[in-house]
Order: C-alpha cells, then sequence, then structure tokens
C-alpha cells in the first residue's frame, strides 16, 4: 500500500511539474508565428549597430528586439518596417500595409516622435535647465492632449489589417538613474526628463490595454544600467559625433532589456 501511495505520489509530482514547464515555456504558437514589427527608432534599433542595408535611413539593425526574436524563436516568417524617426502618423500612412489577416504577431513601438522626444533633448543639452523644463512641460501637455487619439489610430489600423493577431506595445525607458553623481544636466532637468517618459509610457500603457493589447514595460529591467547609474550603461549618452544615437539603447540594451520582456509578453 505504502508503495503504491509512493508510485501514485511521484506520478502527481511529476504531472505538476511537466504542467509548470509547459506554462513556462513559448506558446508553440511562435514557431508558427508570422510576425511584423512597426514602429520607430527604438523599434528599428537605433544606436544597437549592424545596421541592414536594405533598410537605409530606417536604421533597421540585426540586434534589435525584434530581430533578436526572428534568430531565436524562428517564427515562421518575420518583417521590420519599423524607421528611425517614426511618428504615429508614419506608421499608419507607411507601415501598416506590412500586415495581413494572416499576421499573427504585431510588434509596436511609437508616440515618442510625436511629443518631439529629439528636440527636447536638444533644448536640455544646449540651453539650461528653464528651458529644459519648459520643453519637458510642453511635451507632458502633449502626451495628454493629443497622443490618446493618435496611438489609438494605429492600433485600430494594426486591428483592422490583422485581427486576429497577438499585440505588443513595447515601452520606452526611463533615462536617467537619480541621487547620483553626475556630470552634465541638472538634478532638476533630469528629473523632469524621467517625469516626462514616465507619462508617455503610462498613456500608451493604458491605450494599449484599451485596445486589448499587451504593454511590455522596459522600465524596470533598465533600472541599474541607466545613465548615471554605476551599472553597465544600456543607453547612449549624448554623442556629439554621432548625435542620432544619443539616449538610444545599445546592443546590450535590446539584448538584456528589450528583448527579454518583449518576448515574455508575445507569449
Amino acid at each position: 500500500m505504502r508503495r503504491t501511495r509512493l508510485v501514485t505520489l511521484t506520478l502527481s509530482l511529476a504531472a505538476a511539474l511537466a504542467a509548470t514547464f509547459a506554462a513556462a515555456a513559448p506558446a508553440s504558437a511562435a514557431a508558427t508565428d508570422r510576425y511584423v514589427a512597426l514602429g520607430d527608432s527604438y523599434a528599428s534599433g537605433v544606436g544597437a549597430d549592424s545596421y541592414t542595408a536594405e533598410s537605409g535611413s530606417c536604421q533597421r539593425s540585426t540586434n534589435a528586439y525584434s530581430a533578436l526574436y526572428n534568430a531565436r524563436v524562428k517564427p515562421a516568417s518575420y518583417r521590420s518596417v519599423a524607421c528611425s524617426g517614426a511618428t504615429t502618423a508614419d506608421v499608419i500612412n507607411t507601415q501598416l500595409a506590412a500586415l495581413s489577416s494572416t499576421t499573427t504577431l504585431v510588434s509596436v513601438t511609437v508616440g515618442g516622435n510625436d511629443v518631439g522626444f529629439s528636440s527636447i533633448m536638444t533644448a536640455c543639452v544646449l540651453y539650461g535647465e528653464t528651458d529644459c523644463i519648459a520643453a519637458v512641460q510642453a511635451a507632458e501637455d502633449k502626451v495628454r492632449r493629443e497622443l490618446p487619439a493618435k496611438l489609438a489610430a494605429v492600433y485600430n489600423g494594426i486591428k483592422g489589417r490583422s485581427p486576429s493577431a497577438r499585440v505588443v506595445v513595447v515601452g520606452y525607458p526611463v533615462f536617467y538613474q537619480l541621487g547620483t553623481i553626475c556630470v552634465g544636466l541638472s538634478a532638476n532637468s533630469r528629473a523632469k526628463i524621467n517625469e516626462g517618459i514616465n507619462l508617455l509610457d503610462d498613456v500608451t500603457k493604458t491605450a494599449a490595454t484599451a485596445a486589448g493589447f499587451k504593454f511590455a514595460d522596459v522600465r524596470s529591467i533598465f533600472v541599474g544600467h541607466q545613465l548615471c547609474s554605476y551599472g553597465e550603461k544600456w543607453l547612449h549618452a549624448l554623442n556629439y559625433l554621432s548625435l542620432g544615437i544619443s539616449y538610444h539603447p545599445t546592443a546590450a540594451g535590446q539584448s538584456g532589456g528589450f528583448y527579454p520582456v518583449f518576448s515574455s509578453a508575445a507569449g
């Protein structure tokens, strides 16, 4: 009787472990997915080097999170049309055409250019704290006033073209670790920039959730790897020799930050 109970217990434990591992494993749909990546420079991989020749000024990198997913998970098909500088209007007008009714997985990172990411950082670097804080505040007002409707238009466009697709909206990392000794921008400027990024992510998360999409939040995984942190930096600081990569993820930021969060959300 004891032996029978032991065998039963062992089999039950094995079954429970199998179920646990099955739940933790990527969805079986991954191998048959038809995946399309949309978005701006954070999606295309600006700052991560290894840009494909075909992408030209869009600067699509083989180190971008979508390309890493393609290389590691190996979906049935993959196409990235993400492009440096893209706004929500650009995604609607030039990128949604890559989707179809057979697309089963979509990723998108967009919204930062709609509120002037690059011009904000220029103001902060060149003109000092007062202008920096004013520029971020103007962007925050724009995020609240305009971005929800613009994101909804993108998300509705995705659903219209690929109604059965799993859609993952990938957010932005917060740039600075606060409370450290850091040269460059003032502590008030850094805090205000972080505040603006957090608002952008929060508004994007709300819009994505309302559309029934998953939001891949990269903010927490970048902690310890931000500018002014003591760990390995996953973001480029201001680079006068290559301004376009400034404040964008490095290859390590794409692989160590964006990729695991996206792949977990993609399932």
